[in-house]
């Protein structure tokens, strides 16, 4: 059956403090200038009313009405490019298709990033961090030669879409050396660019990067144990 549909005044984006996916639509959300609420919830202990709504109990979800929920990230940004503002994916068919095609490759580099982070051991850290720099390399020869964005000069989709991925390698290299962006000089200036747009800044609260660090030191893995020798280097300067 057919449902009819009108917008609401105000979206409401069921969100996760350090969900990267959830930042695609609130990137999205403030390019097109929509106002929306912002409800965060805790993944391990969730809500009934969440289980409900979302049938994969993953965020996010864009509250449409009193009982009307979109889920994925994916047809969430596309139905607010079809519904808000100007388009910010490409009106050429095949083009669009690209451009799709690489925010699906932001999602495969996000499983890298857990790759990473999720290693046990140094022999799993470094193999991760080359299959990360891969996908990086194959990125610098299928950036806009002229920039600054993914396409040329427009944001669009596939910028929301790497914003959150970047936003994860400024906490890591507060406290390790990668080299995952040695030699390429047009993902170092896209990720500037992103990294100092209005939209992007404002998909997280200012306490992210301590809540993606206290979330590291959480995983049991190589990068916590980094993470504890610089807090036990630092404490012992702090005692000298």
């Amino acid at each position: 059956m057919k449902r009819s549909f009108q917008m609401p005044d105000t979206l409401t984006l069921i969100s996760h403090a350090l969900c990267p996916y959830v930042q695609r639509a609130a990137i999205v959300l403030h390019e097109k200038n929509v106002p929306f609420d912002r409800v965060t919830i805790d993944l391990a202990d969730k809500p009934d009313w969440f289980r409900a709504a979302s049938p994969l109990g993953k965020v996010p979800l864009l509250k449409l009405g009193a009982d009307r929920y979109l889920f994925e990230s994916a047809p969430i940004v596309e139905f607010l490019d079809e519904t808000e503002g100007s388009r910010l994916h490409p009106e050429d068919p095949s083009e669009r298709a690209r451009h799709r095609a690489y925010i699906e490759f932001a999602s495969q580099i996000l499983n890298g990033i857990g790759a990473l982070y999720n290693a046990r051991d140094d022999t799993g850290f470094y193999a991760a961090g080359e299959a990360l720099r891969a996908k990086f390399r194959h990125l610098e020869s299928e950036l806009d030669p002229d920039g600054p964005f993914f396409a040329g000069s427009a944001f669009s989709l596939v910028d929301a879409a790497f914003a959150p991925v970047f936003r994860y390698f400024d906490v890591f290299e507060s406290f390790l050396t990668l080299e995952m962006f040695d030699d390429l000089d047009r993902v170092l200036a896209w990720r500037s660019k992103l990294a100092a747009r209005t939209s992007v800044q404002e998909a997280v609260t200012a306490d992210y990067p301590a809540l993606l660090t206290a979330f590291l030191q959480n995983r049991n893995s190589w990068i916590s144990q980094l993470l504890d020798l610089r807090s036990r280097e630092r404490s012992l300067l702090v005692a000298h």
